[in-house]
């Protein structure tokens, strides 16, 4: 591909798309873009651009022929050709169209498309469509760094807002400047954990329950903390004490929500009670530092800021800017969501890992909520008298409160403000 790129010189900071544009116009072959002397001159529908009727005279007969005009793919736009119906063959590019074109039409209060579209709403359809462009190439990036078993998909059918700026996708703890993780010394000897645990395992070498059952599911009480096995235990990756560490294995959505809350996430398949859903990643922070960046949060009116107060508050962890797909989780009054603190190759207890199991079954479509501003079991008498205390209990605090914010939630049981 060098050879080819001193032909045509094209700078180093041209994106692929561009390089195929000016590939094809220079005619210039290149097998690192695909483009050869077969396809040189093909024609792929890379979005509609907008639509019109044009009426017909054959003799005494009106023909109304449907015309779209078509963005190339590998072309640039003033390449854009109008063509009739009967030559595109992208089906689901056409549905994809109309739905967007019948979303403009409900939003200006439009009946049915006109004979010809006025140049606002075709420049509404444009940008959506060059917007899905950039969120599917933020999808492929997305999946590219996840190790987990579920996809992540991306979905805007609300407005025409992008990836998110400033914000970098990562699968683990970034950590922050004078602090360390102390790796673990010592592991189990299990040849298998659940029914044959030497020396309790490690969830019973720390005076603690075994988490999970034979399903992988969570059997203990929000507020114990969940010691699993780790890197230098004898046990392999399948060992049912191995949850959290496997990652997400559901398919989930990062969606665009319509009542103003922003991203969203929801699952595409059923989830069972007591799973393990998601991590909430992000940078490890002092709470001094916490402290700092909180003040500069408020201003944007943004919330995440997680204390690991599981025994001190020394610690906080900030998805702002850094994090995963929890970065993108809401806020609810009612969540299907619950926090555990979580521990695996590192026991320091002021740096647990916050893992979110599901507290009931969850329906594909549904969106994943927890509680920024959570609270224990009230059916739990001990539980109820340490509630104001989340550094006894054990349970992760909520995300910095700072300023009272409304809540959006809508659920009936809805406290109308998140803190």
């Amino acid at each position: 591909m060098a050879e080819n790129l001193k032909v045509c010189r094209v700078a180093c900071i041209a994106t692929v798309a561009q390089l195929e544009v000016i590939c094809r116009e220079q005619g210039v072959k290149c097998d690192e873009l695909g483009i050869n002397k077969h396809n040189l001159c093909d024609y792929e529908v890379e979005y509609l651009c907008d639509y019109k009727k044009k009426v017909i005279n054959i003799g005494k007969i009106q023909i109304v022929q449907e015309l779209y005009l078509v963005k190339w793919k590998g072309y640039p736009e003033s390449s854009n050709t109008w063509e009739p119906r009967k030559n595109l063959k992208c089906v689901d590019l056409l549905n994809q169209f109309w739905e967007d074109l019948n979303a403009e039409m409900r939003r200006q209060k439009k009946r049915a498309a006109p004979r010809r579209l006025d140049p606002t709403t075709v420049s509404q359809l444009i940008q959506r469509a060059k917007l899905r462009q950039t969120l599917k190439q933020w999808e492929t990036h997305l999946n590219s760094l996840g190790t987990h078993k579920g996809h992540i998909y991306v979905r805007n059918q609300v407005d025409l807002e992008g990836p998110p700026k400033n914000f970098t996708y990562i699968n683990d703890y970034k950590v922050g400047d004078g602090i360390l993780l102390n790796e673990v010394s010592v592991g189990c000897e299990c040849t298998d954990c659940l029914e044959n645990p030497v020396e309790g395992c490690c969830a019973g070498a720390s005076q603690h329950k075994f988490a999970y059952n034979e399903l992988g599911q969570v059997r203990i009480r929000p507020g114990l903390p969940i010691y699993e096995c780790n890197k230098r235990c004898r046990c392999g990756i399948d060992c049912p004490n191995r949850v959290v560490q496997r990652g997400i294995q559901y398919s989930l959505c990062i969606f665009r929500t319509d009542n103003g809350r922003g991203w969203g996430v929801k699952t595409m398949e059923r989830i069972r009670k007591n799973t393990f859903v998601m991590e909430y990643v992000g940078e490890i922070i002092t709470t001094e530092e916490a402290e700092r960046r909180g003040h500069i949060y408020d201003k944007e009116g943004a919330t995440y800021l997680f204390d690991l107060d599981y025994v001190d508050d020394e610690y906080t962890v900030d998805a702002a800017h850094y994090g995963n797909i929890s970065h993108f989780v809401n806020h609810s009054c009612d969540p299907n969501l619950q926090v555990y603190n979580v521990f695996i190759d590192n026991l320091d207890e002021r740096l647990p890992r916050i893992a979110f199991f599901a507290t009931r079954g969850i329906k594909a479509g549904e969106e994943l909520t927890f509680d920024y501003n959570m609270k224990i079991d009230p059916v739990d008498a001990e539980s109820t008298k340490m509630d104001s205390n989340f550094s006894l209990t054990g349970l992760p605090g909520s995300p910095k409160k700072r300023m009272r914010v409304e809540c959006k939630c809508g659920v009936p049981t809805c406290r109308k403000y998140l803190f």
